[in-house]
């Protein structure tokens, strides 16, 4: 049975995208920790992310540093911390969160959020990812 993350990716699930490539899809988490709290997902459903073939793996890195740039400028977070878990969904991905402290970092914290915030700050990122790509 395809994952959650796999029919986003076929378009079969709404989601706030916030870039797409060949390898990999980067989506506002639906429950956010922080505001801006991004997933960066490779296409290929593979559950641990010791097993995501290199050109996915090392290609969802790359956009996870653009986010993160742009992320940090939509947010005026002072860090965006990374993790993989995948207890939730066995389909690697990668949590870039908006931080302003260790305590972010704790996925209890999660809530949903309106539409309309989650429209503006999937606009707000989107804003900045020019200029983060040109870094």
């Amino acid at each position: 049975m395809a994952s959650v993350f796999t029919k986003i990716i076929q378009g079969e699930l709404p989601s706030y995208k916030l870039m797409e490539d060949k390898h990999s899809i980067a989506i506002l988490a639906l429950d956010q920790v922080t505001l801006g709290h991004t997933l960066v997902i490779p296409k290929i459903e593979v559950d641990h992310w010791f097993d995501v073939p290199t050109e996915a793996f090392l290609q969802v890195q790359r956009n996870s540093q653009i986010l993160a740039r742009a992320l940090q400028k939509a947010t005026q977070c002072p860090r965006v911390m990374t993790a993989t878990v995948g207890f939730e969904v066995p389909h690697c991905h990668l949590h870039l969160i908006p931080a302003w402290s260790m305590a972010d970092l704790n996925f209890a914290r999660g809530v949903r959020r309106t539409p309309e915030e989650m429209k503006s700050i999937q606009e707000r990122i989107i804003g900045h990812l020019h200029e983060a790509v040109s870094k």
